[in-house]
């Protein structure tokens, strides 16, 4: 459940960053988000926590783990950029389609330490068809 209302909030980011982007400056937008996001969490984490010691663990971790930050950023940039130029539903689309493209290269050679999951047909066929559907949204 926690997945799929992850999913209805993209979607409504989608939208909003588009909208934002157009407003303030797609650049702009961006780091105006990502201070937020930075900073509800924080204050999350010294409530919940009492410490942040968590932080300086971050910074101790392996770098390559870091990655997810670059991704978040960049996501948010490209919905930014592309919503208003051909709309939420083929921006979704799109990151839906790429995200199951990956994820299954991702599960299928056990990159980033995941275990492996073996590609079957139905796997393929579901793929194949999330991308022909993100092709279409693309039609006017």
């Amino acid at each position: 459940m926690l997945a799929f209302a992850a999913g209805i909030a993209g979607a409504v980011q989608v939208a909003v960053m588009g909208r934002f982007g157009e407003q303030v400056g797609a650049i702009e937008a961006l780091a105006f988000s990502l201070l937020l996001s930075t900073l509800i969490p924080s204050v999350a984490v010294v409530a919940a926590r009492r410490s942040v010691g968590g932080f300086a663990d971050a910074f101790h971790a392996p770098k390559w783990l870091w990655l997810g930050a670059f991704m978040g950023a960049f996501i948010v940039l490209t919905i930014t950029v592309a919503a208003p130029r051909v709309g939420v539903v083929a921006v979704t689309a799109l990151l839906i389609a790429g995200q199951l493209g990956t994820a299954v290269l991702i599960d299928r050679f056990g990159i980033f330490g995941v275990e492996r999951i073996s590609l079957s047909w139905p796997r393929v066929v579901g793929i194949a068809l999330l991308v022909a559907g993100a092709a279409l949204t693309l039609r006017k």
